[in-house]
């Protein structure tokens, strides 16, 4: 596993970055913890080390007991510069929290502490995760400061929006969850996976098909699923795309997004996208129909005692991509049915449309249906129906994922 280096600067959220050294360590990952002076104020060297089972470093001149080593590692026989040796043997360098103080010495290349100095030394992947006030973050200097880091290849794990420190605020800059801190991480380090090398293709989300410029026809699909599966696809060292037609949550650390709105704009992205791609995953609500002409203007209510809609079908892009596919090209669509008959129409639509699988659930359901956390899918392929019972949709996406690779290594072997 990897050998992460964790900087952790002055702020109330340095609480958080236990809980990410403990869930990088469960995870098997080696840490060690650089904290500033003030970081010090808030939480204790003690505690990391407990965690982790190696000494926190704060000194530039205060020797380590592991001589810039990580655990699990052997010690070099000879005594290194402390700051230097740390990130030699780092893959990975994330401060978090970083304060605003923090964030401007890291802009600058300032070395006035552990954590600076070694950041400035690091080759490795570094990521920033900035916490601080709302007003301190938006102002202008704050976000200058981040961009001379994007600027320089640093990554800026942007901070969500809630509650704050002091009583009463509340904005942006909470620092994320643990878990999302260690995710952004992980994919910044290359780690052997069985999808390593595979390019993937998901669509996640629903398209939306415009009346007038304010209202459209289109449905509930919040893109949960397709999210999740990108997740899952990229822990498993795939390279993945993702084409989100109206997600309004963010996409997982790694992922490549493409931006559509209607039908007509995800069947130009999915099929600009496959021709490089070895996997598609149509997770994506498709709109069956459009209205056969958008009003230029808002429709307005007074005078008007009805609203008559003439709808035309849309394109089939699942049909349309699986027409156009090379034989090495695996082809799963999903399916939103009604209903105790949701698995027989899905094999239908898997044999009307050309697919190697597709992946049915049941939307009257209401655990399971649009904008659920969770999930229950039964994937119908030519030979069998594999069920997955319910689960959160990130469990869902790992075992569709596990039960599509016999399918999918068969698919490769094929030439291209």
């Amino acid at each position: 596993m990897a050998r992460i280096l964790l900087g952790v600067s002055g702020g109330i959220a340095a609480y958080k970055a236990l809980e990410l050294a403990r869930l990088a360590t469960i995870a098997g990952h080696s840490v060690r913890v650089l904290m500033t002076a003030n970081a010090r104020r808030f939480i204790g060297a003690a505690s990391f080390e407990g965690i982790v089972g190696a000494p926190e470093l704060s000194d530039e001149f205060e020797r380590d007991p592991l001589r810039g080593s990580f655990p699990g590692s052997p010690i070099p026989e000879h005594d290194p510069i402390g700051h230097l040796a740390v990130v030699e043997n780092a893959d990975a360098f994330l401060v978090a929290p970083a304060s605003a103080n923090t964030v401007a010495k890291l802009a600058s290349g300032m070395t006035d502490s552990m954590v600076t100095a070694a950041f400035l030394a690091c080759t490795a992947p570094r990521l920033v995760a900035p916490a601080m006030n709302n007003h301190m973050f938006e102002d202008k200097a704050t976000q200058a400061n981040l961009e001379r880091l994007r600027d320089r290849g640093v990554r800026v794990i942007e901070p969500g929006i809630g509650p704050l420190a002091a009583r009463g605020e509340r904005g942006v800059g909470r620092l994320p969850d643990p878990q999302e801190l260690l995710a952004a991480v992980e994919a910044t380090i290359p780690t052997p996976g069985p999808w390593d090398g595979l390019r993937v293709l998901i669509t996640a989300g629903g398209t939306r098909e415009p009346i007038d410029p304010v209202r459209f026809v289109g449905n509930r699909s919040s893109g949960r699923m397709g999210l999740a599966l990108a997740e899952a696809a990229r822990r498993r060292g795939a390279d993945v795309t993702l084409v989100a037609a109206n997600v309004g949550l963010p996409e997982p650390p790694g992922v490549r997004r493409i931006e559509v709105e209607t039908v007509a704009e995800l069947a130009v992205a999915a099929r600009e996208a496959l021709p490089a791609s070895d996997l598609v995953l149509m997770a994506a609500a498709v709109s069956d129909f459009r209205p056969v002409q958008a009003h230029p203007d808002k429709i307005a209510r007074e005078g008007s005692e009805s609203l008559t809609l003439t709808l035309e079908p849309t394109d089939d892009v699942l049909a349309s991509l699986a027409r156009e596919r090379k034989a090495h090209q695996t082809l799963v669509g999903f399916a939103a049915e009604s209903g105790q008959d949701g698995v027989r129409r899905a094999r239908m639509k898997l044999e009307r449309k050309g697919v190697d699988a597709v992946v049915v659930n049941d939307v009257s359901d209401p655990r399971i249906g649009f904008d659920s956390t969770d999930n229950e899918v039964t994937i119908v392929t030519p030979e069998e129906e594999h069920h997955i019972d319910r689960s959160p949709k990130s469990v869902v996406a790992e075992r569709v994922c596990e039960q599509l690779s016999p399918l999918i290594a068969r698919r490769t072997r094929q030439p291209a």
